[in-house]
């Protein structure tokens, strides 16, 4: 991969991971607000509960795709990134235009998948 294209998705990969933050950090703010809310009746107390369980599945998938893209920025760092973890093979250029986060080439994918 030519350091061009490498910076562009150094870039984007960092942008992506700032959004990512400031998302986890307003979740937690609304977690602490719906938390510190008094509830009236049984319906308001279901929808806070129903509330809290979408901000902590939103927050663990915001979490998970965070640890991802700063694993891709350490492959930057490190000079592997685009070669897949698996077979050491490069990782398609629109793959990794879709999914910069990529870990592993479409093939590799495919069998790690199928494999569960």
């Amino acid at each position: 991969m030519d350091k061009r294209s490498r910076d562009q998705f150094e870039k984007g990969l960092k942008e992506q991971r700032q959004s990512l933050q400031q998302r986890l950090s307003g979740s937690s703010m609304q977690r602490e607000a719906l938390a510190g809310s008094e509830n009236k009746d049984e319906g308001d107390r279901a929808s806070a509960s129903t509330s809290s369980e979408m901000s902590a599945a939103q927050q663990a998938q915001a979490e998970n795709l965070l640890r991802l893209v700063n694993a891709a920025l350490g492959r930057i760092d490190d000079g592997t990134f685009g070669e897949c973890r698996n077979c050491g093979q490069e990782i398609g250029p629109k793959r990794l235009q879709a999914i910069p986060w990529a870990q592993y080439c479409i093939t590799c994918q495919e069998l790690i998948e199928g494999g569960r």
